[in-house]
């Protein structure tokens, strides 16, 4: 066995490498300087045009369209979750009327814009009141809020289909079949084994969705629903003040943030498991 006879003596660490300045890394760091210089603008400004008075009179105002915002964003993506699971098993289905006619509406609505959706909803469905009135759900579509409410479920409805129908299908095809071997049942095996585990992988699209519809939600307010943008407006057409939207700006990125932080929260909570 042999040994060492004589230690080595210690080393200075390697020097590091300093990467070059390239065009791209240098235009990287303007590019970042002038989005600091530009926040820092814009802070300057709201600090130094605070108004109390302006704030005392439209703050809760803003609280009151950030509730009815959260309101909306919750409800129809409840209501476009439930929707979704139909959807994704009828685009899953080997029935081809089945699977055309969920086509089609995902189709429909994830390839039009969401104001022309609410547009159709609000003015279009006016035409057939006389129709709407004689089942008794005229109520719903002449309500500015209603029909923002649907519009908003119908369209979150496709994207969350087609987000749920791509996890399903990234389940592996052994998973069923271990299913079946064990003499499960299709359709307790397709709810307590590929659902679990479909949901997981649609989690990052999920939240991605719900940050978008967040965002698109601010259509309503042209539609006279006063959420978060409603509110902002009636604050501009009353002050003339553009710091006005920069709050609601500030509200929505609020918003956004909150809702990065939980999903990823959530999202280690779930896959903590998958962990090594």
């Amino acid at each position: 066995m042999s040994y060492a006879e004589i230690l080595i003596p210690p080393q200075p660490a390697p020097r590091e490498v300093r990467k070059p300045m390239t065009a791209a890394r240098l235009s990287g760091y303007i590019l970042v300087t002038f989005w600091a210089l530009l926040a820092a603008l814009l802070l300057f400004t709201v600090v130094n045009g605070w108004d109390l008075d302006k704030f005392t009179r439209y703050g809760p105002r803003y609280l009151h369209g950030l509730w009815i915002t959260l309101s909306l964003v919750a409800i129809s993506v409840v209501c476009g979750a439930v929707l979704s699971l139909p959807l994704a098993i009828a685009r899953l289905s080997k029935s081809r009327l089945l699977n055309w006619l969920a086509y089609g509406y995902i189709y429909f609505f994830r390839g039009t814009p969401l104001l022309a959706q609410l547009f159709l909803v609000y003015y279009g469905l006016g035409v057939f009141r006389p129709q709407l009135e004689a089942v008794g759900i005229w109520w719903f579509f002449r309500d500015a809020w209603y029909c923002g409410l649907f519009a908003m479920t119908i369209n979150t409805a496709a994207y969350q289909a087609e987000i749920l129908r791509g996890a399903i299908e990234s389940v592996p095809h052994g998973q069923h079949e271990a299913a079946a071997a064990l003499g499960i049942h299709k359709v307790i095996a397709f709810r307590k084994i590929v659902l679990p585990q479909a949901f997981i992988v649609a989690l990052r699209p999920y939240g991605n969705e719900i940050i978008l519809l967040i965002k698109g939600s601010a259509v309503v307010a042209i539609i006279t629903v006063l959420d978060l943008m409603g509110e902002t407006r009636y604050a501009f057409s009353r002050t003339f003040d553009y710091q006005t939207y920069l709050w609601a700006a500030i509200f929505y990125l609020a918003i956004v943030e909150a809702l990065r932080h939980l999903w990823a929260w959530i999202e280690r909570r779930l896959t903590r498991h998958l962990k090594r």
